[in-house]
């Protein structure tokens, strides 16, 4: 992609990046139809987010936190989500982080508090995240004794905007941290996510938001890692073995090794697209999801996100100073997959 270098440099993605995600509608494409919205079947966008990944990292993880938000307009009052996705240049950014207070106050709340890691900060035109609910000074509990919590959105103008984005990769992504200093609104800016609590009837909003999550950002990575081993190839089959005198492409042991990095990702992605498009025709039919299959999805995603770590982590000794060129695209990719993997959702551990 012939932007993504520069995007990476200024820590922003590029004019003509941001022009073609509006152009395509990608920023709304989980958004129900009803709001303006694309409302894409699920298998269909995650592997348009993994093509998109697959060109420039801080563009693919870009379209898919802001779709992602975006795609909460599922869950908002009908009148609302139409306001907001039929904003010009909409973008919707985020935290999931419950770091703010929601005071109730009248038929609203007063919002503040601080989030951090807002993918796509600068762009945005709102910003969705989570707040602990309280009344009277004090917080609301729920039923097991936690802090009640409650989703919300705002217009970008309610809130104030910190860069403290420094990370090695997704560079352009500018994931900056965000403030609100006691704003008021009203009680539709609130909402639930969860399938019972969903005012658009497509199956997309059926889809548990927790599994969403993983297929999308275990997508990502995917297209990541391919970006890298497309990259990889080459370069290796290029150098010449310092001792042996041999180019790399001809010793057996280095193209067995190529190939089956190659061979491990492409088994991964296979066995989650069966899972995820299984399920997703569960969904469709009605069906509610199955516990087991979105455990096992969940798993796919994970072994989805290894995969393509260690197919990465294996090539790139055999890539030589390029590869550690901050410079070069192949370094770009792999700092921008090595962040995407630290993502709290990816940890590389099944909930006990």
């Amino acid at each position: 992609m012939a932007h993504a270098a520069p995007s990476d440099e200024a820590g922003a993605l590029a004019p003509a990046l941001q022009t073609l995600l509006h152009e395509r509608g990608w920023l709304a494409m989980l958004a129900p139809v009803a709001a303006g919205g694309a409302e894409l079947a699920l298998p269909a966008a995650v592997r348009l987010e993994e093509a998109i990944a697959s060109a420039d990292g801080g563009t693919g993880w870009t379209v898919t936190l802001c779709a992602g938000a975006a795609w909460f307009a599922g869950f908002l009052v009908p009148d609302l989500a139409r306001e907001i996705i039929g904003t010009p240049g909409l973008c919707v950014g985020g935290s999931g982080a419950p770091t703010g207070h929601a005071e109730r106050e009248g038929d609203g709340y007063r919002l503040g508090g601080q989030w951090d890691i807002a993918t796509g900060a600068p762009l945005a035109t709102h910003y969705t995240f989570n707040a602990m609910l309280r009344e009277g000074g004090r917080p609301l509990l729920d039923p097991q004794g936690g802090p009640r919590i409650r989703a919300f959105i705002v217009p970008a103008q309610s809130v104030r905007m910190q860069p403290t984005w420094h990370s090695i990769g997704l560079r352009a992504t500018a994931s900056h941290s965000f403030s609100i200093d006691g704003v008021w609104v009203g009680a539709r800016h609130g909402f639930d996510i969860a399938p019972e609590h969903a005012t658009a009837p497509g199956p997309l909003y059926r889809f548990p938001f927790v599994t969403l999550a993983f297929v999308t950002l275990a997508a990502n990575v995917a297209g990541m890692a391919k970006h890298f081993l497309g990259l990889a190839g080459p370069l290796i089959a290029g150098r010449r073995h310092p001792l042996a005198g041999r180019m790399l492409g001809e010793i057996p042991e280095v193209v067995w090794v190529v190939r089956q990095a190659g061979h491990d990702l492409a088994a991964a992605r296979a066995h989650f697209y069966l899972l995820l498009d299984a399920m997703w025709e569960r969904v469709c039919r009605d069906a509610a999801p199955d516990v087991g299959q979105a455990h096992a999805l969940h798993a796919a995603s994970l072994a989805l996100v290894e995969a393509g770590r260690i197919a990465v982590d294996t090539l790139y000794p055999f890539c030589g100073l390029h590869a550690a060129d901050g410079r070069s695209d192949i370094n770009r990719v792999w700092r921008d997959l090595h962040t995407a993997t630290q993502h709290a959702m990816l940890l590389p551990l099944q909930a006990p």
